[in-house]
């Protein structure tokens, strides 16, 4: 018998990268400044948490310079739109097997 867990996606486990996520997920793009305001992170805490979904090609990176200062931007890839929505089916199949 398959555990009831096995299709839940471990790069969301951490409440950052699942509220990272949630947030790409209905912006087309968020920048890095207003990703830690809305997430009430610290710089090196919202950096380590957007490296691992980018290691994993959940989200892409684009860094500009907005007049003289550098703007660093996010959104989610294709492949962590797919990931990400497998996932919370898999949260809604838990759930449902619970109740």
């Amino acid at each position: 018998m398959s555990s009831i867990i096995a299709h839940i996606n471990k790069a969301f486990d951490h409440r950052v990268r699942l509220g990272i996520m949630s947030i790409l997920m209905v912006n087309e793009q968020m920048d890095f400044n207003r990703l830690k305001e809305l997430l009430d992170v610290t710089d090196g805490n919202l950096a380590s948490h957007m490296k691992a979904l980018e290691s994993v090609e959940y989200i892409t990176v684009t860094k500009q310079f907005i007049g003289k200062k550098p703007n660093t931007s996010y959104h989610a890839s294709e492949l962590g739109r797919q990931a990400f929505q497998q996932h919370l089916a898999a949260l809604e199949q838990l759930i449902k097997k619970i109740n």
